[in-house]
């Protein structure tokens, strides 16, 4: 897909921090300088850590903010769906960007990420799908300038290879200045273990409820992953295959089941 074919596109952006966050303007700011038919669909609401996750048992509602842009009270899952489904049916997004997220969406935590979900709707529904994250430390905050330098062109270039069906790309920017940008990384998925505590409380009832206080843990040091890329100071450029099958393990269990035909 060249840059004259995308300045073309319909491009749907979504996110996981909501509507009003500050990551969605920047993800629309990307977005404007791929192309002008841009489309918004972001929970009302933070749906942080929702991941793939639907809005099964209740009805979800839509605010109109502008002609192209909609809050939707529901989960990323849901505002991808509403867009391609509803919204834009008569004419459906070609591209979807969901971020850019306040945080980074690496290793494990892609697993939780209702960022990671908005691309992976989109890539369920067959079209072109990136995320977007900007990890921060605290107390500085999110150096938004550095996803928005460098987004547009990873984005292009992402595209312009092509993105092959059940995949969908995971970008990170680093923690630090544009002009302190190395370059960029093609990376695996990194490893890392939940590092956080279970909070426990006492409402003025008198009863017991509790806060998942999410941190993440130590990770391992792997050259070629997100993790160690992102903190050296690249931007992080990961794909991830929605086919979770482990062929090693499928394969050897197929042989398990056929050797002992008794045990179907």
């Amino acid at each position: 897909m060249k840059a004259a074919d995308i300045a073309r596109k319909r491009i749907l952006v979504t996110n996981d921090d909501g509507i009003n966050a500050p990551g969605l303007e920047a993800m629309i700011d990307i977005a404007t300088q791929l192309s002008q038919d841009v489309w918004v669909v972001a929970p009302e609401y933070n749906q942080s850590g929702a991941g793939h996750s639907l809005s099964l048992t209740h009805p979800v509602r839509a605010r109109q903010l502008t002609t192209t842009k909609f809050a939707l009270e529901g989960t990323p899952t849901d505002c991808v769906l509403f867009a391609v489904k509803h919204l834009l049916k008569d004419r459906k997004p070609d591209i979807v960007l969901s971020g850019v997220n306040r945080g980074g969406n690496m290793s494990d935590d892609v697993t939780y990420s209702g960022t990671i979900a908005g691309a992976m709707e989109g890539c369920l529904l067959g079209i072109p799908s990136i995320a977007f994250s900007q990890p921060y430390t605290h107390p500085q905050g999110p150096r938004w300038e550095t996803a928005t330098e460098f987004g547009a062109d990873v984005a292009r270039r992402v595209l312009a290879m092509g993105i092959p069906r059940n995949v969908l790309i995971n970008v990170n920017f680093p923690d630090v200045a544009p002009s302190s940008v190395k370059g960029v990384r093609v990376t695996r998925q990194g490893v890392r273990g939940f590092g956080g505590h279970i909070v426990e409380r006492t409402d003025p009832r008198g009863g017991t409820y509790y806060w998942i206080a999410y941190a993440p843990g130590e990770h391992e040091h792997d050259e070629e992953s997100d993790l160690t890329s992102v903190r050296a100071g690249y931007v992080s450029v990961t794909p991830l295959h929605l086919d979770l099958t482990h062929e090693a393990t499928r394969r050897k269990l197929a042989a398990q089941f056929a050797a002992d035909p008794a045990s179907d």
